[in-house]
């Protein structure tokens, strides 16, 4: 597994100290300055669309060998494809849009990003300098705007600080907990002249992540590890993030306690390993999410007690002491109370902990988990995740996503958007590498598979790529296939239509008395809502395919299930969107309904799995 495939991190731009000569100095524009300074931090991919205050950069970027600017349809597919780049690649995403609606068309995908920790560099054109604050055309205040959903802004006048503001940008996105930074350059700082400098010296006093965990906390960690009875490793996004997959493999075996990945997390750990219990969460598994709640000991690792998670926290794993890691000391104590907190690079924190069970084991003190993986076990045994194939013989969409999953080249990455068809890929598609899933865990972005799916092609260009998305998902962001096509991107979209959308409408069946208001995708308002579909077909989502230059494929019957994703995986000089046409009524299963406690896990509508064997003594 290479570097780029694990989604490390990777080498920071230079700063120059304090009498350092510069290796570097050209005299330029402003404009000719951001494009350097880009090549030099080594981004090789922009996605943006040009405008008035941000065209003096669109100049000199014209000139560069070293970056390719991607033309997208919108700049929410450039923002979503940054992060998809980012997250596919474990470099840092970068995306560009002028002054105003450009601007605040990236707020989503920026939002989107600061939820999911992704490193991203959003720069954005502004109106000249004297003229900010004067409501001029095709001004807002992106950085007012953005400040809660970034980790850092930046507004820059003077052509002099964009080498500068480029290496801190980077540095603060891709450095500590990632996350999103939005560089805002006037339109006089990119048309003025100034002397290019490189490398810069960055001026960042108060940013200090701490990476090194502290002693003392790790071996308190391993003492309560090797004493507990029922352990949990409960791994997040961090353990992706911080390029720990392979110390988290090393734990684990070490001290074999059962593993969870959230979400954010799939990949991390391999879903076939014995220890791997599951995803936890609302639609998790039954087993990950009672082993968390029924656990003497939680170690959290680069995870946040999301909402999702815990369900109602108050009832949220009442037996368990908590171990929580985490980069971002904000995250530690947020939600649930740490009895051990760790602050430093998961990465770091994981090789640490390896040592200090180690030494607990040269002691005598070996976890003994026996009882605990019977009881784990009969849990697996008797609540696996499973679907029914429908009664009249129309497709089911669990059955399309793991098919897809078992025809799919080594390697392939997956973006899914959000809703049903996010937790079906969750559930059946094999996650056995790190950085091969992407989707929006935090925000719940619908819309997001389709560009992400492109990001992550354009910075994996030999890896093969499927978007699963849904057909309402599907309708916000697919004008980016005209972008594939045109791009050389050719990425393979499946679009699971059941002519709804489709997790809203899974609530209103069971908490709403079966009233599908406003969810029917496949009919207007004056049609019956409970009428029966057979998929989205207005758009006619073949057509739409073929008329943005794709391949477009369409299967209904279970029998050409397979032929039809081979030929799909077949074609790579176009992208292939495939509409598969499945059955409207099928629902996520398990589920803990929103605001309930994890006890009320339902493995399936109306079976509440017995969990009597694992009371607290």
């Amino acid at each position: 597994m290479t570097e780029q495939a694990t989604g490390a991190h990777h080498p920071q731009p230079r700063a120059r100290s304090v009498g350092q000569q510069p290796t570097i100095t050209e005299h330029v524009t402003g404009a000719q300055s951001l494009i350097r300074s880009l090549e030099e931090v080594g981004a090789d991919t922009v996605f943006g669309i040009p405008g008035g205050a941000i065209l003096p950069a669109y100049d000199p970027l014209m000139d560069s060998s070293k970056v390719r600017h991607v033309l997208v349809r919108h700049e929410q597919g450039a923002g979503h494809a940054a992060t998809g780049y980012a997250q596919a690649t474990g470099r840092v995403g970068v995306c560009m849009a002028t002054s105003g609606p450009g601007a605040t068309n990236l707020v989503t995908p920026i939002a989107d990003a600061h939820m999911d920790s992704v490193p991203l560099v959003a720069i954005t054109g502004q109106v000249a300098s004297k003229a900010i604050g004067t409501d001029a055309f095709q001004e807002a205040d992106i950085c007012g705007i953005t400040m809660p959903i970034t980790k850092h802004n930046f507004l820059v006048t003077k052509a002099e600080d964009i080498p500068g503001t480029i290496a801190e940008a980077f540095h603060i996105a891709a450095t500590g907990r990632p996350g999103p930074v939005l560089v805002d350059i006037a339109k006089d700082a990119l048309q003025a002249r100034t002397t290019f400098v490189w490398p810069p010296t960055m001026d960042l006093p108060g940013y200090r992540p701490v990476t090194k965990p502290h002693a003392k906390q790790i071996r308190e960690a391993a003492r309560l590890i090797t004493q507990a009875r029922r352990p949990v490793l409960y791994v997040g996004g961090g353990v992706l993030k911080a390029g720990a997959t392979a110390e988290l493999r090393v734990l684990a075996e070490l001290t074999g306690a059962p593993v969870t990945t959230t979400l954010m997390a799939l990949g991390a750990f391999p879903d076939s390993h014995p220890l791997h219990v599951g995803m936890p969460g609302m639609h998790g598994a039954v087993a990950a999410v009672t082993a968390l709640q029924k656990a003497d000991l939680i170690v959290a690792l680069g995870a946040r007690f999301d909402d999702r998670v815990t369900g109602r926290l108050d009832s949220f794993a009442p037996y368990a002491k908590i171990v929580h890691a985490d980069i971002d000391p904000a995250e530690i104590g947020k939600n649930r109370a740490a009895d051990v907190p760790i602050v430093g690079d998961a990465r770091e924190v994981i090789a640490d902990l390896i040592v200090a069970v180690q030494a607990e084991h040269e002691e005598g003190h070996v976890g003994d988990y026996a009882q605990w993986w019977e009881i784990l076990g009969r849990w697996r045994e008797t609540y696996p995740l499973g679907y029914d194939l429908p009664d009249d013989g129309s497709l089911s969409p669990q059955q399309v996503i793991e098919r897809i999953g078992r025809l799919a080249p080594e390697g392939t990455v997956y973006a899914a958007g959000v809703g049903q068809h996010q937790m079906w890929a969750a559930h059946y598609l094999p996650f056995e590498k790190p950085a091969t899933w992407l989707n929006s865990g935090g925000a719940g972005t619908m819309g997001y598979a389709v560009p992400a799916a492109m990001g992550a092609k354009a910075g994996l260009p030999d890896r093969t790529v499927w978007a699963i998305d849904g057909d309402g998902c599907f309708q916000m962001t697919n004008q980016e296939l005209v972008t594939c096509a045109l791009n050389n991107i050719p990425i393979k979209v499946a679009v699971i239509n059941n002519g709804a959308l489709g997790m809203v409408r899974q609530w209103q069946t069971l908490f709403y008395n079966q009233r599908y208001s406003n969810t029917v995708l496949h009919s207007g308002p004056e049609a019956d809502a409970a009428a029966t579909s057979r998929g989205t077909r207005v758009p006619d989502f073949v057509k739409l395919a073929e008329a943005m230059g794709c391949v477009g494929l369409r299967c209904e019957d279970p029998a050409d299930l397979d032929a039809v994703i081979a030929k799909a995986n077949a074609i790579n000089d176009r992208p292939v969107v495939v509409d598969f046409i499945v059955h409207e009524d099928a629902m996520v299963w398990p589920m803990v309904a929103a605001g309930t406690s994890n006890d009320e896990i339902l493995a399936a509508r109306g079976v509440r799995p017995d969990f009597g064997d694992t009371e607290d003594d």
